[in-house]
């Protein structure tokens, strides 16, 4: 019986990578564009319109998923998109998910005054360190407005004197 292994990472790719000291890759998949998108032990890297790597760590990613051969990010606070087209996805899909999920402490949906809400994320860096908070208004509010953005920081400070985080 043949076992089947998955491609290895061209030298070219894993060296453009630049990887921090003990990162490691573990998954990658081709883009139809001729590039790769890899998944490593501390980020998502995905190819630039430069030709190099755009690098979001884990805890960064805010929502990621995976349609008609097509991955989808988005990072938190309002941070870029990002659409790559996977000709030969192999793990790639089921190691975003696993690895954003790990980052996760805490999540916390509450309403805000006058309507609509906000989702608190607590998330710990994949190397290890502090809880890293982040808000996401609901469709409609100002993130900027300063009475919102008290409400949900007094909601955060509630949440981590009962939590210890």
């Amino acid at each position: 019986m043949r076992l089947l292994r998955a491609a290895r990472l061209p030298a070219s790719v894993r060296d453009a990578l630049a990887l921090d000291r003990g990162e490691r890759v573990l998954a990658h998949a081709p883009t139809r564009g001729g590039s790769f998108v890899v998944a490593t032990t501390t980020a998502l890297r995905l190819p630039s319109a430069e030709g190099g790597f755009t690098s979001v760590p884990w805890e960064r990613v805010d929502q990621a998923s995976w349609k008609d051969g097509w991955l989808h990010v988005q990072q938190t606070s309002g941070g870029p998109e990002h659409h790559v087209r996977l000709t030969e996805p192999g793990s790639v899909p089921e190691t975003v998910r696993e690895r954003v999920t790990a980052t996760v402490v805490l999540t916390h949906h509450a309403r805000l005054p006058g309507g609509g809400g906000v989702r608190i994320a607590g998330r710990r860096p994949a190397e290890g360190g502090g809880v890293r908070w982040s808000f996401v208004f609901e469709a409609g509010l100002d993130p900027d407005d300063p009475g919102l953005r008290a409400h949900a920081e007094q909601i955060l400070q509630d949440l981590r004197r009962q939590t210890g985080l």
